[in-house]
């Protein structure tokens, strides 16, 4: 699996990965990775005893309308693959729904972007919040005119999780990661794009709480 250097780039920072690139046959690199969690730390240290506490059943997460692009797809379980792996790594064994101490809810968004890209709303709650730390927004789509230079166009990623006990229905962890590719780039596929953004959401699990980073592959 492709790893992460542990390099955090300020929110406000600007990307250095395209300086200096040049040509028109230059495919353009891979954005940072954004990702914003938060953990309830109480709620995670309950379920590290045993092996059995750290079962876990990956499901997709409840669809909002009809704008969810990766719900039940084939593209979607590339995704669900990637999470199930991560978690393995930290310890979490993945198991049927009903031996399962927790419940990982995967939400999956696919869409194009412009030459200027564009960034979804700010994170407004914690966990523990009625609407989830997203809000409302989590799965949505963004329409964007798609006309223009084929080498300009993007293909933005969102991958969002959700760890919820099943003893006590609540979320102990939740995580969000976005980042954009060349349309045209080899890991615009889902089985590349997938373990990237995956390991980026998971890295320093649990990650500071409340905390957005930029992260970025050597």
């Amino acid at each position: 699996m492709r790893k992460f250097s542990t390099k955090f780039l300020a929110i406000a920072a600007a990307s250095t990965l395209g300086a200096g690139l040049g040509g028109c046959a230059t495919i353009a690199p891979p954005s940072a990775v954004e990702v914003t969690r938060f953990h309830d730390a109480a709620g995670l240290a309950a379920g590290t005893q045993t092996a059995e506490q750290r079962t876990v059943f990956i499901a997709s997460a409840p669809t909002l309308g009809t704008q969810n692009s990766g719900s039940d797809s084939a593209e979607m379980a590339s995704f669900k693959r990637a999470v199930a792996a991560e978690l393995a790594q930290l310890g979490y064994t993945e198991s049927a729904r009903a031996d399962a101490a927790y419940i990982a809810q995967v939400s999956l968004d696919r869409f194009t972007t412009g030459e200027e890209r564009r960034r979804r709303s700010p994170v407004s709650v914690g966990v523990g919040g009625s609407t989830g730390s997203y809000g409302s927004g989590v799965g949505l789509g963004i329409g964007i005119n798609l006309g223009g230079n084929k080498s300009s166009v993007r293909l933005g990623t969102e991958l969002a999780v959700m760890l919820k006990s099943v003893a006590t229905s609540q979320t102990v962890w939740e995580g969000r990661a976005n980042w954009d590719v060349a349309r045209d780039s080899e890991l615009a596929a889902p089985n590349a794009n997938a373990p990237i953004i995956a390991n980026a959401l998971f890295s320093e699990f649990p990650g500071g709480n409340g905390e957005t980073v930029k992260i970025r592959a050597d």
